[in-house]
């Protein structure tokens, strides 16, 4: 099932016309940036952890066969890792649109390595979401992920797409990488 919220994001507004402001990824965000941005860096949020209990019914899945995709679940003492860009306001609007299947805007704190941070924005699919999956045994999740594929293509290369991302930065998630192992290892 699927909710557009687009238009719920579109009053969320926690900045000023005009303003940039910062946008953390934590899912394809990470390695598909197709927006325009002044700034690109990495970064981390605090107590929250990447789980793939989203579903994609509109990008790498089908009403019929939904996808997975990265979602944040509160966890304390966790560390999420990922990249920031600076962007203007109005980039908001076509991200609005790509992240319209249940994520909603949020304000977040961010932590860039040089031990700095700032407030900023995450896109977070939460549990009262209609297209939310929520948990499920790792090896149900990687079949459903080897098999699923939507008009932004298979969630099988999202999934080794983010997995390859997180490594290039040096992050640990032990749920991403387990994922993508048992992936790579069915038919």
């Amino acid at each position: 099932m699927t909710l557009d919220t687009t238009q719920l994001n579109r009053e969320r507004v926690f900045f000023e016309t005009g303003q940039t402001l910062w946008l953390f990824g934590y899912g394809s965000l990470i390695w598909k940036a197709e927006f325009p941005f002044h700034e690109r860096r990495p970064a981390h949020i605090e107590g929250w952890t990447r789980r793939f209990w989203q579903g994609s019914h509109d990008h790498r899945g089908t009403p019929e066969a939904p996808g997975r995709v990265a979602t944040l679940v509160e966890s304390s003492g966790a560390c999420c890792q990922g990249m920031a860009y600076r962007i203007d306001a109005d980039t908001l609007a076509p991200l609005d649109v790509r992240e319209k299947n249940g994520y909603l805007r949020e304000r977040i704190t961010l932590h860039f390595h040089d031990g700095s941070h700032a407030e900023g924005l995450i896109y977070l699919a939460t549990a009262d979401n209609a297209a939310y999956l929520g948990h499920a045994p790792l090896d149900q999740m990687a079949r459903q992920i080897a098999t699923a594929e939507g008009p932004s293509g298979t969630n099988r290369d999202y999934l080794l797409n983010l997995a390859a991302a997180l490594e290039d930065l040096g992050a640990e998630d032990s749920h991403v990488f387990e994922l993508a192992e048992r992936v790579t290892r069915l038919p």
